[in-house]
C-alpha cells in the first residue's frame, strides 16, 4: 500500500461508481494505472467491491445490537450458527461482558422479538442475550479508516 492506493481507496470510498479515468483525473496518473492498482487491491485483498443495500429501503428499518452470552467452549460454535442468518449483517467474537456481538436489520420490534426467542436463544450454548436497539444511526461507513 502507498499513496496512490490511498487515494484510490478514498475516491472509492466516497464513490463506489467512480470511473477509473475520473480516479486517475483526479490522481494525477494514467487510466492503465489505476486499473492496474485497483485490480491489484482487489485480487490481494486489500478491498471488496460490493453493492450495500440501505436496509430501510429493502423492508427492513429496524436495527439493533445483540450481545450475546454463550458457555465458554460453545463461543465458536455459537459464532459460527449466527453467521449463516441472514438478518445478522456482522458477528464478531468479542472479549468484555457478551461473548459475541451481532448487527440485526429486521422488518420491526415483533420481528425482532421472535429473532431473539426462535433463532438465538434456542442455538446450543447460548446462556442470554442482551439487545441495544438503535434509535437514530447518526453514521454509517463502510470499511475502516486508511490513514
Amino acid at each position: 500500500m502507498d499513496e496512490l492506493d490511498a487515494k484510490i481507496i478514498a475516491t472509492l470510498r466516497q464513490n463506489g461508481r467512480a470511473s477509473n479515468a475520473g480516479i486517475a483525473r483526479s490522481a494525477g496518473v494514467s487510466e492503465g494505472t489505476v486499473r492496474r492498482r485497483l485490480r491489484r487491491l482487489i485480487d490481494e485483498e486489500h478491498i471488496f467491491v460490493a453493492a450495500i443495500p440501505n436496509p430501510a429501503m429493502m423492508g427492513n428499518p429496524f436495527e439493533a445490537l445483540i450481545g450475546v452470552q454463550v458457555d465458554p467452549d460453545k463461543a465458536d460454535l455459537v459464532a459460527a450458527a449466527m453467521a449463516v442468518m441472514d438478518e445478522l449483517s456482522w458477528v464478531t467474537v468479542s472479549t468484555g461482558p457478551y461473548d459475541i456481538y451481532g448487527w440485526v436489520t429486521i422488518a420491526s420490534p415483533s420481528a425482532l422479538n421472535d429473532f431473539l426467542r426462535t433463532r438465538i436463544a434456542v442455538i446450543p450454548g447460548v446462556r442470554r442475550t442482551e439487545t441495544y436497539v438503535h434509535l437514530d444511526v447518526k453514521k454509517r461507513s463502510y470499511g475502516i479508516a486508511t490513514s
